[in-house]
Parts: C-alpha cells; structure tokens; sequence
C-alpha cells in the first residue's frame, strides 16, 4: 500500500494559512467506499484509511517512511498566486482607470 506525502492547502473556509504548513503521510485506499444500505453512512472496511501522520517537514515525513519500509509518493505544493495589489487600492483618487458604478 502506496502512501501519499503531502502539505495539505487551505480549506475554502480560510482566509489564512493555519494548518497549511506541516506535511502530511496518508495512505491511498485500498478498497472503494461503500453505502451502508440502512442509513446511508459511507464506509470502508480498509483501516489504514483512518491513519493520518503530521510532520514538520519533508524530508522528516520521507525519513519516517524509509525507516518503517512504506513506499510513498511525493506531492509538491502548489504556492497560490499572490496579489499585489490591496483591497484600498481600489478606492485611491490616482487611479489608472477611474472607479464607477
């Protein structure tokens, strides 16, 4: 079973970068989900699904798994497209374009 070495992006709900910056070890299903026919639940019977290791950086997530012999794959970040310009900038009087409505 192939492990996934990531650092996981920002969830839509922030606007900062808490919980961006640690790498992640998690393991790819073994097995496809299923719906349990009763209540709808979603399940799986592969436990290394639950199995999720937080590490400082990458090369501590790769070490762990050369020393416990898992096989991994490495995925790099991608760095959003940051913005130069600010939100006030919209509203200076020596504008390029004028701003109308």
């Amino acid at each position: 079973m192939v492990a996934r070495i990531y650092r996981p992006a920002k969830t839509a709900m922030q606007s900062g970068k808490a919980k961006t910056e640690k790498w992640l070890l998690e393991y790819e299903p073994e097995k496809a989900r299923k719906v349990e026919p009763l209540m709808g639940y979603t399940s799986t019977s592969d436990m290394k699904s639950q199995i999720r290791i937080f590490f400082d950086s990458k090369e501590d997530a790769v070490a762990y798994a050369v020393r416990n012999l898992i096989p991994y794959t490495v995925f790099e970040p991608h760095e959003p497209k940051r913005r130069k310009v600010s939100y006030s900038d919209n509203f200076r009087h020596d504008r390029t374009q004028p701003w109308t409505h």
